[in-house]
């Protein structure tokens, strides 16, 4: 099993929390030929990456409960899993509003701004994005699904999540006697 067909399984364990769209990018990935698929084309600035990482970290910061602490987004590379994602799984008019999006944050320069004014811009894309209907998926959409995704299918973002216990040897198949009952894990 690979890591989208395990992604594509953990979003349907969640309950259907990811849209159709991502979903469908997923299988897009799996499904293309290299004439409809935009490998190469995407690609984003050192100072979109920066954005990228900042809005993650708001979404998903570094935290301590209890006494335990948990890996925000960043850490885990999330970052870096959104870009893959756009890059090798999304058609071009999902990567053109993710682009948009991303513009529109540096024009404000997001960047510069305080904790607070981010936060207020992000819940005003947020409520922009309830509002929008089309055939793509509004950059805050996008963006917080791939945050949670790249998080929640990461093992350190497992670990600080969930209670993780992986099994321990491989999966192999063996032969039983007539006698002997069948196996389960």
């Amino acid at each position: 099993m690979n890591r989208r067909e395990v992604i594509r399984n953990v979003a349907l364990m969640l309950g259907g929390t990811f849209s159709a769209p991502t979903l469908l990018a997923l299988n897009h990935r799996d499904t293309a030929t290299k004439a409809n698929i935009n490998l190469g084309n995407f690609s984003l600035t050192s100072s979109e990456q920066m954005l990228i990482a900042e809005i993650a970290e708001i979404i998903l910061p570094k935290s301590i409960t209890n006494g335990q602490s948990s890996p925000g987004a960043k850490e885990v590379g999330v970052p870096a899993f959104v870009e893959m994602m756009l890059k090798d799984c999304y058609k071009e008019t999902e990567q053109k509003s993710f682009l948009e999006g991303l513009a529109t944050l540096q024009k404000v320069k997001f960047l510069e701004l305080n904790k607070d004014e981010k936060s207020g811009v992000l819940k005003l894309m947020e409520q922009e994005s309830k509002i929008i209907t089309g055939k793509t998926i509004p950059f805050w959409r996008l963006m917080k699904e791939l945050t949670l995704l790249g998080y929640f299918t990461s093992e350190e973002g497992l670990k600080a999540s969930f209670d993780y216990h992986p099994i321990p040897g491989k999966l192999e198949n063996i032969k039983i006697s007539s006698s002997q009952k069948s196996f389960a894990y």
